[in-house]
């Protein structure tokens, strides 16, 4: 390649290349130490995942995502059936109240727990969704939560520190 078109290349690549090195600085480094400063300054607990804590202060899981509970003696969050039937992303922490109530069964018979008892739980904690819109539903994380808090005996592995 002559000289003078080496120096032509150069001449054009210089900004394109600049532009893409102040490009990325800004919005692959800048931009995200921004806003995640601002999150945690302003919102900390959401900011940092909303993470659950046994009375032990052990970390259990977020609230904001399925946490992928598989024992018969917890709440489960929507499996591939599930999946299929609701349309969901499968990282949902929340199921629908027939997703929950048909879980009763199995947690009473794995737990002892009684059926009402269960449902109880179930119905003291039922979120709504705006106004009308939505569907009731429950998150699977709270309910086991509850559950370790309420029956300390039938959870005591689970409740104790690692």
């Amino acid at each position: 390649m002559p000289e003078e078109k080496k120096q032509k290349w150069y001449n054009n690549a210089r900004p394109i290349i600049g532009i893409a090195v102040i490009s990325l600085l800004i919005c692959g480094l800048f931009f995200p130490l921004l806003i995640t400063g601002i999150a945690e300054a302003t919102m900390p607990y959401q900011a940092n995942g909303s993470l659950a804590h046994l009375p032990s202060g052990r970390i259990v899981g977020s609230y904001l995502i399925d946490n992928n509970f598989t024992r018969p003696v917890f709440f489960q969050g929507r499996n591939e059936t599930n999946l299929l039937n609701a349309s969901a992303s499968g990282v949902d922490p929340d199921i629908t109240l027939q997703q929950a109530y048909s879980q009763v069964p199995r947690i009473s018979n794995a737990t002892g727990i009684p059926q009402e008892a269960l449902m109880n739980v179930i119905n003291s904690n039922t979120e709504g969704t705006f106004w009308i819109f939505g569907s009731p539903y429950v998150n699977v994380l709270k309910l086991n939560l509850i559950l370790i808090q309420r029956y300390p005996l039938v959870y005591s592995s689970y409740s104790a520190d690692p």
